[in-house]
């Protein structure tokens, strides 16, 4: 049984970068996140590709669209083998509720989580798109509209995590990117908190990427940050 919280972010252009970090590391060490621009480049066989290696794989692709869309992308993405998909929690009730029904058809499903408010927004950037409230309220409101869906979990700032994991429970996961370890840059991160703490405050899993990716020496940058959580 896998017991690192890592999930190490494969933020790269193309497959041939993303594999040669991965020959490099060890699926009993962490899991794996494809997003966005990795799959739009390399599409389903780098995800196939990981898999076939033994990592367990986050696609983060954020899915967002009308529910019979959505759950079936998610069926889609459930047939690539991943062990866990996401999509936006803003696009409501029926749209979740739709792509977990899908995914329970199976006989093993992925783990299906919710994206609430994205780590890059802060206050000011939510009150220009029209939202009320804190990013902690927002992130509360949502996360408590995805539990209530029957969904597995959400993606939240680490900030986010104590209050959410009061308010959640200790089963609902919570998957926090925005997860630095003390020495490096923020990046365009703006809620951040460092691997130990985001785990003591309640955070299931860790979405580390150019902490690790971009490191000189990423299998050592890896292996600092576990061994940086077993320290406390």
């Amino acid at each position: 049984m896998k017991t690192s919280p890592v999930i190490v972010a494969l933020d790269y252009p193309d497959q041939a970068s993303a594999l040669a970090l991965v020959e490099r590391l060890d699926p009993t060490l962490c899991r794996l996140k494809v997003g966005k621009e990795l799959f739009t480049r390399a599409g389903p066989p780098v995800v196939e590709a990981l898999v076939k290696r033994g990592y367990e794989v986050f696609l983060d692709l954020k899915f967002h669209d009308i529910p019979n869309t959505v759950a079936a992308a998610c069926d889609a993405a459930a047939d690539l083998g991943v062990w866990m998909m996401n999509l936006h929690a803003s696009g409501g009730r029926r749209m979740m509720e739709a792509a977990r029904e899908r995914l329970e058809k199976r006989s093993q499903r992925p783990r299906l989580i919710a994206v609430t408010i994205l780590t890059s927004l802060g206050e000011a950037d939510l009150a220009e798109i029209g939202f009320t409230g804190t990013p902690a309220e927002n992130v509360s409101r949502l996360a408590a509209l995805a539990d209530d869906c029957g969904l597995d979990g959400v993606v939240c700032s680490p900030r986010e995590a104590a209050a959410l994991r009061r308010e959640r429970g200790p089963e609902f996961l919570l998957v926090t990117p925005g997860v630095r370890p003390a020495s490096t840059s923020l990046d365009d991160q703006k809620r951040v908190m460092t691997p130990a703490d985001a785990l003591a405050a309640g955070a299931s899993h860790l979405v580390i990427g150019r902490p690790v990716t971009a490191a000189e020496d990423p299998v050592a940058a890896l292996q600092a940050i576990l061994q940086s959580l077993k320290q406390n």
